[in-house]
């Protein structure tokens, strides 16, 4: 897919980050990450932290994030295999949190509170949509855009009435909105927000330290600092970071450090008010 009339980087920067989000949407990938958190485990152990998954359903999940370069495995001996995180792997965990900032935020409000990592895995679903990354990025950069623009942008060569599934999908997701048919788009305050979501995802893919997403030439803010949000355990199926993670000497950010063997859910204060209006992300 090729985006026109934008920078000449931006097809890159929109492919890295696609990319980036295939590697953790599939399900149980995020799950499976935050269980290898910390020491290396033997693949026992690890089927330990995530006992619902069914035999047969781990070994080729440890074996997709291996492949994609987010897990190793070692093999000390013919008996003894460990499993732990690669450093891009580790780098990649601190983009979590920033998630569910959004999540909590802009996320239909569910009955009860949800665990941390059901609303990121929610988040996962509507950015991994088709064309969502790259008609999220061409709202970002040209304002209010008409559909027919937008097919030329995103789908060049095609017939441009096929940008109007994605879209219909995005405005009923409540990342972008339109004032009717035959209207133009524009991001709602949802899909604007994702910007520390998108800068981070795009500097974790380029290789660079998450403290170069503030700069990102399009979603960056580098008058905002996020202040960092404290994660506990409520002993949920899934491990809880101590607190969200802060950047080392060197830029870098570090990996979080886990309290115990679940995996991670966050204390999501009471919120007021009713919840989201009609046109908010959906579940």
């Amino acid at each position: 897919m090729a985006t026109t009339g934008l920078p000449p980087d931006t097809d890159a920067d929109i492919a890295r980050v696609t990319e980036a989000l295939a590697m953790i949407t599939p399900r149980w990938n995020v799950r499976i990450l935050l269980a290898l958190s910390g020491r290396p485990l033997r693949y026992s152990e690890v089927a330990d932290k995530v006992a619902w998954l069914q035999n047969g359903q781990l070994h080729p999940r440890l074996q997709t994030l291996c492949e994609a370069g987010l897990v190793q495995r070692t093999e000390h001996t013919p008996r003894h295999v460990t499993y732990g995180h690669t450093d891009r792997g580790a780098a990649l965990l601190p983009v979590l949190p920033l998630i569910v900032t959004w999540a909590e935020e802009h996320l239909e409000k569910a009955d009860q509170p949800l665990p941390a990592i059901e609303q990121i895995e929610d988040s996962l679903t509507l950015l991994t949509r088709r064309h969502a990354a790259a008609i999220l990025w061409v709202l970002k950069s040209r304002g209010q855009t008409g559909g027919r623009a937008l097919a030329r942008m995103v789908m060049p060569g095609r017939d441009w009435t096929n940008v109007y599934p994605p879209l219909r999908q995005l405005v009923a997701d409540g990342l972008v909105d339109t004032a009717g048919i035959g209207q133009p788009y524009r991001l709602s305050s949802a899909g604007d927000a994702l910007g520390p979501v998108f800068g981070a995802l795009s500097a974790w893919a380029a290789g660079h330290p998450l403290t170069q997403a503030a700069r990102h030439p399009l979603w960056g803010r580098p008058d905002t600092t996020p202040a960092p949000k404290k994660w506990v355990s409520n002993q949920s199926r899934l491990p809880a970071p101590a607190a969200a993670p802060a950047p080392s000497r060197n830029g870098q950010f570090s990996s979080p450090t886990w309290e115990n063997r679940d995996l991670f859910s966050h204390a999501t204060p009471a919120h007021s008010g009713a919840a989201l209006a009609v046109g908010g992300p959906r579940r």
